[in-house]
C-alpha cells in the first residue's frame, strides 16, 4: 500500500511537471506575441520625402524697338500738314503731364507700333516740342502737336494729336492748365491748389472766325511785334482757325492769347483778347501747358 501510494505521489508530481511546464512555454509564447511585431503592424522606416527645386522660368529677353531713319520724315511744327494724324476728338482730361523729345528728334506715329508718318525736333523756332499728354499706353502716350491735318479749305484743321514711343522722349509734370469759358466770360488757371482769375472779360472770335473750342496746348510765348499787342507777348496755341486757311500774310492760322484795345464780345479772328495783366500772367506759363476752350 505505501508503495502505490509512493507512485501516484509520483505520478502527480510528473504531471504537475508537465502542466508547470506547458504553462510556462504558453506564457512565453504569449509574452513573445505581445512583444514580436506583428506582420501587419510592421513599422517600416519611411523614405526621406524628396526636395523639389522650381526651376525659374527663364526671363523673357525684350525685343529692341526699331531704330528709324527720320531723314525723309517731315517735321510737324506749326507749317506741317499732315493728313495722316488725327484730330484730336476731345474726349477725356489731360494727365498732367508733358513730354519733349530725348534725342536730336522723335518719330510721330499715327496709331502704336505702325510706321511713323513724321518727326517732333527738340528744338523748333516757333516751339511745339513739348507737348501735353492725353492718353497713356504701355511704351506709348499720345500727345497733341502743333500743325493740321489739313486746311479749312480741303478738310479738318482742328487740333492734331498723335502717338510717341515713350524711349523716346521725358516726361515731366505740369502743375497747370488754362480754362477758358466763352459764355461766362472767363480765363481761369487751374492748378492743384485751386483756380486763379485771371480775366472776366475777353474777346473772343466772331461768327464767321469763331475761336476753336476744346483741347490744345501752349506752343510758345514771345513777342509778335504786332502793334496791337502794346509790346506784350503773344501766347501761341497749337490750333488754329476753323474757317481761315492763312491769316497776314503767313500760310498759317494760328489761334493766342493776346493784348488788344478792343477785347470784349465777338470781335476777334479766333484769338482770345485780353488786357495787359491777363496777357502778361499767362505768357508766364511755359510751353506745353494744356488749354480747355469751353463754348
Amino acid at each position: 500500500m505505501p508503495q502505490n501510494k509512493n507512485m501516484v505521489t509520483a505520478r502527480v508530481r510528473k504531471t504537475l511537471l508537465i502542466s508547470g511546464a506547458a504553462a510556462v512555454a504558453v506564457a512565453v509564447a504569449v509574452a513573445a506575441f505581445l512583444v514580436w511585431p506583428r506582420g501587419a503592424e510592421t513599422t517600416v522606416a519611411a523614405k526621406p520625402t524628396p526636395v523639389m527645386t522650381a526651376t525659374p522660368a527663364p526671363t523673357p529677353t525684350p525685343t529692341p524697338e526699331p531704330v528709324y531713319d527720320l531723314t525723309g520724315l517731315p517735321v510737324q511744327d506749326v507749317f506741317a500738314i499732315t493728313p495722316a494724324l488725327p484730330v484730336d476728338d476731345g474726349s477725356g482730361s489731360f494727365t498732367g503731364l508733358v513730354a519733349t523729345p530725348l534725342g536730336a528728334s522723335a518719330p510721330v506715329f499715327a496709331t502704336p507700333g505702325a510706321t511713323p508718318v513724321a518727326q517732333l525736333p527738340v528744338t523748333l523756332r516757333f516751339g511745339g516740342t513739348t507737348v501735353p499728354i492725353v492718353e497713356r499706353r504701355e511704351g506709348w502716350v499720345r500727345v497733341l502737336l502743333a500743325g493740321r491735318q489739313a486746311t479749312p479749305a480741303t478738310g479738318n484743321p482742328g487740333q492734331l494729336s498723335g502717338w510717341l514711343r515713350v524711349n523716346d522722349v521725358s516726361i515731366t509734370t505740369l502743375p497747370a492748365s488754362i480754362e477758358v469759358h466763352i459764355a461766362q466770360k472767363t480765363v481761369e488757371i487751374v492748378t492743384s491748389a485751386g483756380r486763379e482769375l485771371v480775366a472776366n472779360n475777353f474777346g473772343w472770335g466772331s461768327s464767321k472766325t469763331p475761336t476753336p473750342l476744346g483741347r490744345t496746348f501752349i506752343m510758345i510765348s514771345e513777342d509778335s511785334h504786332a502793334g496791337y499787342t502794346r509790346g506784350h507777348n503773344t501766347v501761341y496755341l497749337g490750333v488754329q482757325s476753323p474757317t481761315l486757311n492763312d491769316f497776314a500774310g503767313t500760310p498759317v492760322a494760328v489761334t493766342a492769347f493776346h493784348y488788344h484795345d478792343v477785347r470784349s464780345g465777338a470781335v476777334s479772328n479766333g484769338c482770345i483778347r485780353l488786357d495787359a495783366a491777363a496777357t502778361d500772367r499767362l505768357a508766364q506759363l511755359p510751353q506745353g501747358t494744356p488749354v480747355t476752350i469751353f463754348s
